[in-house]
């Protein structure tokens, strides 16, 4: 389905992460359809047979593929976002101590944002589930990814990643694109 939606693009791309690649993967082309949406939520969540009381995202990116699990699942949905640089849950979102959660992320290089998620819901006293994505692009082993929880993706995209300062691409002078959500990129429908 990710392919047949043209949501692998190659180039030159800066990543969320902070890092670059010559993969990204647009995944709103997989998920605009709602019945894909729908049913890529159900798979998310029946990842995790264990059962969870909460489904918790970080906004921006992941926050469709959440709610769709969460729907899927039939239990409450709440999401974190960056104020001033800082992931923190807003608008009203409690959780209950020892409430059992399922962190969705859609694209998971790093486990960077998933893993601030993780924090904030072990400050909260909830007990964490597991880490569920879209699509794991990290490379690494599948087994926790450094999140102290289970981590499982219906996808695994084998995807080079490298930190600035020494990727290839930038070396060569390939432009570079920016087309996430963590920062304004100035650009419209594409």
């Amino acid at each position: 389905m990710v392919a047949a939606r043209g949501a692998v693009r190659r180039g030159h791309f800066a990543l969320s992460s902070g890092l670059h690649s010559d993969v990204y993967v647009q995944k709103f082309r997989v998920l605009e359809q709602p019945q894909d949406a729908r049913r890529l939520g159900a798979a998310v969540a029946a990842l995790f047979d264990s059962g969870f009381d909460v489904v918790a995202s970080p906004a921006v990116g992941a926050l469709l593929l959440g709610f769709t699990t969460a729907l899927a699942a039939n239990v409450r949905f709440i999401f974190a976002e960056r104020v001033d640089g800082v992931m923190s849950f807003r608008r009203g979102f409690r959780l209950e101590p020892h409430e059992r959660v399922l962190v969705v992320e859609d694209v998971v290089t790093t486990g960077g944002s998933a893993a601030e998620v993780v924090a904030l819901l072990r400050l909260a006293g909830a007990r964490i589930e597991g880490v569920g994505a879209l699509i794991d692009r990290s490379g690494g082993p599948r087994a926790e990814l450094g999140l102290g929880a289970p981590f499982r993706a219906l996808l695994r995209l084998q995807a080079d990643a490298w930190p600035p300062e020494v990727c290839p691409l930038c070396a060569s002078g390939e432009p570079l694109e920016d087309p996430g959500s963590s920062r304004p990129s100035g650009k419209s429908l594409d």
